[in-house]
This record gives structure tokens, C-alpha cells and sequence, in this order.
């Protein structure tokens, strides 16, 4: 299985004022109380290591007591905007129990832990640098995928909440796939054939192992399976067109080899098909705020024109149509997939 990389370090787009207008109208946009920047002021920092001592590429930073005070209670204030609307009585037993952060990333994160005084029950989320694509990746994962998503936007600062699950490359790189019975393989896979389908359709590329996460719910009989993209720099930025399909990355090819040992083409061809009629019901469904969406990606610049055009061409030979050749930016690419979902006109490549 022939892997894909980024050609270079991701290009970070600020938000332009269209695009700025549509958060407002949607509620996406809100004063913060303190931005990413002043997150920077931390005066130390520790290597943060696993349950292994392996480094996890994060660091646990701390702030000097005055900086502390402030930008602890702004941070219980963010997360209750971020999951309770604002209600203030939720402070009264949330505290900050640590602040990481990653230079391993185009956003550069601080990941904010929220701990609940009166159970010690967690939960986190994540300061980043505001960027465009990201905006855009988490808009259609919201309106075209089966999940929802929260965040909130002030200037450059972006606010996302945590997306649970079991990092995609940890599920991969234990016994943890061997030890799920034929059945329960074969729902893996399944959900792979379907998040393969979700990633070509809007164009959300990068979908390496650790870019995604498994979310496993317990059932009558097995477990369901849900593949839950958590990083969305790489939403229609590259010109390789087999860069927006994970089944091309050989981090994935455990799953890979899953869907060859269990599926025949056919039951490939009829799990992406149910994909397709979903967003495509999606599209409908939520078809006046895509719109609104898509008017100004296509307004927006998010890519290079180069990416744009080969991208463009690449698409064109996949689809065997030269209606991608007529397209001239990253936002009129993706309204010319979904067009061609909603005519049925959508060709998809065999696992």
C-alpha cells in the first residue's frame, strides 16, 4: 500500500472577513476572556511522558502564580462557554488541573485540563492559533459528517473542545485488532470503507493513523465502531488527489488488510454507497448553511493556485469529467464533489 506525505509544512490562512461574518452568523464567534498568545507566557516547562515514560511530544507548562490566578479562571470561563453556554454556576466546582503544549503542529496547541472538584472526573480541550483550512475542515465535519462539533473562534484564537476516543495509531499499533473476533473486524472495517468515503468526498486529507481516532460504543451483540477525524489543517490544501483517501497511507494498512481479508469489492461498492446517500441527505438536509459555507470558501484563498490546478486535474481524470478543470480555488472543488454526489455521478476507487 503506497503511502502519501504533505510536500511541506502546511501554509497557516488567517480568517478573512467573509469568513469572519459566517462564525458571527452561526455563533462560532465570542469574546473570549484571555487569547492563545497569552498562553505563551508560561516561564517553565517538563517533558510530558506516557504511562511507558515514552515521550508524548507534549509539555506540561506552568506560569508564574499572578499569570496563573488569571489564567486559570479564564480558562474555567472558556470551557463553560464552550459547554454550558456561559452558565457561570458551573465554575464553582471546575478548576485547571494542568496546561500542556505541543510545538509538534502546525496550530502549536495548549491542551487545557478541566478537572471537577466534586468527582475528580476530567475532560479537556485546546487552545490553538486560529487558521482558516482548520475553520473550514471543522465546518463541514459538522455539517456533512455524523458528528458534531464545538468550538468557538476570538481573533486568532481557536477554541475546540476534545474529541474522545482511542488515538487511531495507539488501536493500531496494539493487539488490539487481532483480538476482536471476524465479527467484530469486519465492523472495523466497515467503519474504515465509510470514513475513507467521508475524507474524499469534502476533501479532509492527512488522515494518518494518528490524525483520527476510534470511538468504540459497546452493543447487544460486539461493538460499534466509529473513526472520528481530530485534526483539520489538512482540509483541501495539497494538490495529490490520493492524499484526501487514508486507504493510500501505509500507517492505515492494518485496517487495510481487514477490508481485503473480510470484504469482497462488491460489499466495498454497497458500504460506499450507504456513505454517499448519508452526506448526500446531509447536503440537503443542511443545504442554506453549506451554501452560505461554500460562498465563501470559494471566495477564500487556502491553498496554492498550483495545489489548486493539480488538484483540479487529478480530480478531473478520478471522476473522468472536465468540470473540475473549470474550477479556479479549494471551495469550488469541494462544491464540485458534492454536486457530483447529489447527481450520483461520484466515482470512488476500490480498497
Amino acid at each position: 500500500m503506497k503511502g502519501d506525505v504533505p510536500s511541506k509544512k502546511k501554509i497557516s490562512y488567517p480568517i478573512q472577513s467573509p469568513l469572519r461574518l459566517y462564525l458571527r452568523k452561526y455563533n462560532r464567534e465570542i469574546n473570549l476572556p484571555i487569547q492563545y498568545d497569552d498562553l505563551l507566557r508560561f516561564s517553565t516547562s517538563l517533558a510530558l511522558l506516557d504511562i511507558n515514560g515514552e515521550d508524548t511530544l507534549w509539555e506540561t507548562v506552568y506560569y508564574s502564580a499572578s499569570d496563573e490566578q488569571e489564567l486559570y479562571k479564564s480558562l474555567t470561563q472558556i470551557y463553560a462557554l464552550l459547554k454550558t453556554d456561559g452558565d457561570i454556576e458551573v465554575l464553582e466546582h471546575l478548576s485547571v488541573d494542568r496546561i500542556d503544549f505541543c510545538t509538534f503542529g502546525n496550530t502549536k496547541p495548549f491542551r487545557v485540563r478541566i478537572i471537577n472538584r466534586y468527582n475528580d472526573n476530567y475532560d479537556h480541550f485546546y487552545v490553538k492559533r486560529a487558521d482558516a483550512s482548520r475553520i473550514y475542515g471543522l465546518e463541514l465535519e459538522h455539517l456533512l459528517s455524523p458528528n458534531r462539533i464545538t468550538y468557538l473562534v476570538d481573533g486568532a484564537t481557536l477554541i475546540e473542545e476534545h474529541i474522545a476516543g482511542i488515538p487511531g495509531d495507539q488501536f493500531m499499533g496494539s493487539k488490539y485488532l487481532e483480538e476482536e473476533n471476524s465479527f467484530n473486524q469486519i465492523r472495523i472495517a466497515k467503519e474504515f470503507v465509510k470514513f475513507n468515503e467521508r475524507c474524499f468526498v469534502r476533501l479532509l486529507g492527512d488522515m494518518r493513523a494518528y490524525n483520527y481516532v476510534i470511538d468504540i460504543t459497546p452493543d447487544i451483540e460486539g461493538s460499534q465502531y466509529r473513526i472520528r477525524a481530530i485534526d483539520f489543517d489538512q482540509q483541501s490544501y495539497e494538490g495529490r488527489k490520493n492524499f484526501y483517501l487514508p486507504q493510500y497511507f501505509k500507517e492505515n494498512n492494518p485496517i487495510i488488510f481487514l477490508g481485503i481479508k473480510h470484504m469482497t469489492s462488491e460489499t466495498v461498492k454497497q458500504y460506499q454507497l450507504e456513505e454517499r446517500s448519508l452526506i448526500a441527505n446531509r447536503v440537503r438536509l443542511g443545504r442554506r448553511r453549506l451554501n452560505n459555507l461554500l460562498d465563501e470558501m470559494r471566495k477564500d484563498t487556502i491553498s496554492s493556485p498550483e495545489k489548486v490546478t493539480q488538484l483540479a486535474e487529478e480530480l478531473s481524470l478520478h471522476h473522468k469529467t472536465d468540470l473540475f478543470l473549470r474550477c479556479h480555488n479549494m471551495g469550488e472543488l469541494v462544491m464540485t464533489n458534492l454536486e457530483l454526489l447529489i447527481q450520483k455521478g461520484f466515482i470512488q476507487s476500490m480498497l
